[in-house]
């Protein structure tokens, strides 16, 4: 299934939602709207299901004009933040609904099948209000997966899970939108989710859409300041800069080896991913000095805050690192893994991957 958005917008009054946008998800894979709250995912997916209608442009599946056409119309499956289940009916038919209304011949094995993936098959004898909140969401999960629609709009699904259980879950729903053959969007606001589902990206900001493309490329390759901080966690660290004979000097800092195009301008702006960080050195490094403000363990990484004369930064150690909160600390980088945005915000260089080299 091909699905087109056509120069869409939304306005509700006088407030614009969406501006004009393009979008045409990649058909029989996943494509991630990242953004924060309030970025316009929900409005998109709204218009995408025939909920709304935009104010201006079209949708069209498989090039048909589709903007008219009321969701019940549509072929499509939805999963919302908030579950939605037939309170009337035990788990085990909740799941099963979309296979008996296509006479689906093998109902009850998919049920099975389906509730184990998402943990829920000691429960499929019970009905939604015996549930807790996120049991109720994976049975909502299910029922979605069942109905195998050609579009399926999952809008954050995850959010009210707890975070163990997170984990788990998007690992499963990575494999079950590989082997499957709908066009999945999935709305979220947490980039580690976008990488984890791969496929492809399309970054929102109030309302615009500011970058899409394959998800590895749109990560390694943020086409703007406001794309790199949409797609950072923790945030991309940013600082200021300058054109100098080396290649771009820090503000109050070293000077950084990075060959720029000849038209760069003269303010610039440094990103280095909190991972680009080090306490060892390694050739090639500029150093940093500064004073630990605060460090926090989170799974198998450190992350430690560190103010420098260039400004706040954090660095993600991979490990357990411990600190003194106040004593003195180096962080290390390597100019190669910079990144480098021009005085209006748009990327100059970019890191090289090693698939480059």
């Amino acid at each position: 299934m091909q699905l087109a958005l056509e120069r869409i917008s939304k306005k509700v009054g006088a407030q614009p939602w969406l501006h004009e946008m393009s979008l045409a998800p990649r058909p029989g894979a996943v494509t991630v709207l990242l953004g924060a709250t309030q970025a316009g995912k929900t409005s998109l997916m709204r218009i995408m299901a025939g909920l709304d209608q935009p104010t201006t442009g079209s949708v069209r599946v498989d090039g048909q004009d589709v903007t008219g056409r009321p969701v019940r119309e549509r072929d499509v499956a939805m999963v919302y933040q908030q579950f939605i289940n037939y309170p009337s009916f035990t788990v085990a038919q909740n799941i099963a609904s979309p296979l008996k209304l296509r006479g689906a011949q093998d109902a009850a094995r998919r049920v099975r099948e389906l509730a184990e993936r998402l943990h829920i098959d000691m429960f499929l004898d019970r009905y939604p209000a015996e549930l807790s909140g996120g049991q109720q969401q994976r049975v909502a999960l299910a029922r979605a997966l069942a109905k195998q629609a050609p579009l399926m709009l999952l809008d954050e699904p995850l959010v009210n899970l707890d975070y163990k259980l997170r984990e788990e879950l998007r690992d499963e729903l990575a494999m079950l939108f590989a082997g499957g053959e709908s066009t999945v969007v999935y709305a979220t606001t947490e980039p580690g989710e976008a990488l984890l589902l791969g496929g492809y990206t399309a970054v929102l900001d109030a309302g615009e859409l500011l970058q899409y493309g394959p998800t590895s490329e749109v990560f390694h390759a943020p086409a703007s300041l406001r794309v790199a901080r949409a797609f950072s966690d923790p945030p991309m660290n940013l600082l200021a800069a300058e054109t100098a004979s080396i290649g771009v000097r820090l503000q109050a800092g070293p000077d950084l080896s990075i060959p720029l195009p000849d038209a760069a301008s003269k303010a610039l702006t440094i990103g280095l991913r909190a991972s680009a960080l080090r306490v060892q050195r390694r050739e090639g490094d500029v150093a940093l000095q500064g004073r630990v403000e605060l460090a926090e363990i989170s799974g198998s990484d450190t992350f430690v805050h560190v103010h420098t004369p260039v400004g706040e930064m954090v660095a993600q150690l991979t490990g357990v690192h411990r600190f003194v909160l106040g004593e003195e600390v180096t962080l290390y980088l390597h100019p190669t893994q910079a990144y480098v945005f021009d005085a209006a915000g748009n990327l100059l260089v970019a890191p090289r991957r090693a698939t480059e080299a």
